[in-house]
């Protein structure tokens, strides 16, 4: 039974959907205004492989990742200049046009990891009406209030009927010592009120005109509604601000629209845990009076040197870079597959730690498994006897204990010893168990993992079928002859030509049937 570690609980807890045999699932998904990098893929990796391994239990699972293309500022969740908009007034572009580049990018990169796509893949920008709504419920429920044209959370009225930092484990004394201030924070009530609506300066490109209604108390000063008065004792007033939702909004407000009031699973970057997903807790509190997530789920951070790698530390590097090996930091270009590896070799609730010689060692592994899967699927029964394995129950029970993926990949390298013997003929293998030892690795190294473990041939771009045959013919060809020049004892030609191919990136092996090559 399928056990995972709940953030808000510090609990793993088995999982047990809201409704039987069908799971909601909502990722924070990437702000699109530069390359995904490192730190982008761990997510999508890891919430592909929950997505990927709830399907296989069986579940009909809606996944929703989010597109978040505005309403993210530069500095924190309230002040500052929207990042889209920032990209696109530097580079003179319109900002759906930055929106749809990196858009485009994004998908490319997420394809290349063979992360799947979503279920739905919302943008914040196409909801805009449903987030102003979303804020208008929170002004209706009191626990917001309107200063020059902006709405603010009221943190402090809200914590006096829900427990505002359960899922940071933070409280509103923490809070107030670490928010530091800001240029226009003083139309708030308290620093760490967060906005829900900014208005936009006349210069702001992304802005959309709202209406909103909020209460005043004309027996008090106090500008919110007070919910132990009669009605005629408040006054209803009506705004009209040009601007734009908060950060946190657009979480709420999808989650909500396309998983119900209330779903399963919530998923994101540790990072996100403070201020984004407390916020959205928060919202979803005060707008439906009750929680929406029941599972938050947190993978940790990718780390250069011991420090988290993101754009705002300017220590990223691209995935396009790592895959044309285009950065100073990196010894040599690295598939897609590797990328994979490498993150699937470490719980997703630990710290990866980045290194160029991390990354090689993680590429030796793949290609340990790879040519593992690929003897598997050539090699033939010889044997009657069946033994039992237990590769499939040592994966399942690695999987149920919170997606523990290094045990699985430990569990599949150990079967590559059976493999292996067989293979150099020195073990048997009965039709039974090779039909068993093939299912497993096709349901957790290709269809879980999501891990491609055909014949690594090179790619070349541009180039079709026919021209990647001729590619590879022409290699068997080569090595045909060196193996042809090793029996007449021309021992110059064979090590040339093993020589120049392995110079080449070429890794020759010999076997007692002839030969095998990978790049």
């Amino acid at each position: 039974m399928l056990e995972i570690y709940n953030s808000l609980t510090r609990l793993k807890e088995t999982f047990k959907p809201l409704h039987e045999g069908h799971v909601g699932m909502y990722v924070c998904g990437p702000t699109v205004y530069g390359d995904a990098h490192l730190g982008h893929a761990r997510p999508a990796i890891t919430f592909d492989v929950l997505y990927r391994y709830l399907q296989h239990l069986g579940y009909k699972v809606r996944y929703v990742r989010n597109i978040t293309d505005v309403g993210h500022l530069e500095h924190d969740a309230d002040e500052g200049e929207d990042k889209i908009a920032k990209k696109a007034r530097l580079e003179q572009l319109e900002p759906m046009e930055v929106v749809q580049y990196y858009t485009n990018r994004y998908h490319r990169d997420m394809a290349a990891l063979n992360v799947l796509p979503p279920s739905i893949e919302p943008h914040a920008s196409g909801h805009i009406i449903e987030q102003i709504a979303f804020v208008q419920k929170i002004l209706d429920r009191g626990y917001a209030y309107v200063a020059n044209g902006s709405v603010y959370m009221d943190v402090e009225k809200y914590a006096k009927d829900y427990p505002y930092g359960k899922l940071s484990g933070r409280n509103l004394n923490d809070i107030v010592t670490e928010t530091r201030e800001l240029d226009g924070q003083s139309e708030k009530k308290h620093s760490y009120d967060f906005a829900l609506w900014k208005k936009a300066s006349p210069e702001h490109i992304m802005k959309w005109k709202a209406v909103f209604y909020y209460y005043e108390d004309v027996t008090s000063d106090n500008n919110f509604i007070d919910l132990t008065k009669p009605y005629k004792q408040r006054k209803r007033h009506q705004i009209t601000s040009e601007g734009f939702p908060g950060w946190h909004m657009e979480c709420s407000t999808m989650g909500t629209k396309y998983l119900g009031e209330q779903f399963d699973i919530h998923g994101g970057g540790l990072d996100l845990i403070f201020p984004h997903h407390e916020a959205e807790i928060a919202q979803s509190c005060a707008a439906l009076g009750k929680e929406s997530v029941h599972y938050w789920m947190h993978n940790n951070m990718i780390t250069i040197a011991g420090k988290k790698m993101g754009k705002s530390y300017n220590n990223f590097i691209t995935l396009e870079q790592f895959f044309s090996g285009n950065h100073p930091l990196l010894s040599k270009p690295f598939g897609p597959m590797v990328i994979r590896f490498f993150i699937l070799q470490a719980h997703y609730r630990s710290t990866v730690d980045f290194s160029s010689e991390a990354l090689e060692a993680a590429e030796k592994g793949l290609q340990r498994m790879q040519e593992a899967y690929q003897r598997l699927m050539k090699i033939e029964p010889s044997a009657v006897s069946h033994q039992p394995s237990e590769l499939r129950r040592r994966c399942q029970e690695a999987m149920d204990d919170d997606l523990n993926t290094p045990f699985v990949i430990a569990a599949l390298f150990d079967s590559t010893k059976q493999i292996n013997t067989v293979w150099d003929g020195k073990g048997t293998i009965s039709e039974a168990d090779l039909k068993e030892l093939r299912e497993v690795w096709q349901t957790y190294a290709i269809d879980i993992l999501g891990l491609r473990l055909e014949d690594p041939a090179p790619s070349l771009e541009g180039s079709g079928g026919e021209r990647l045959a001729a590619f590879s013919g022409a290699i068997d060809l080569l090595l045909g002859i060196r193996l042809q020049a090793k029996q007449n004892k021309d021992w110059a030609t064979s090590d040339k030509i093993r020589n120049e191919l392995t110079a080449l990136g070429f890794r020759i092996k010999d076997t007692k049937d002839g030969f095998e090559w990978s790049i």
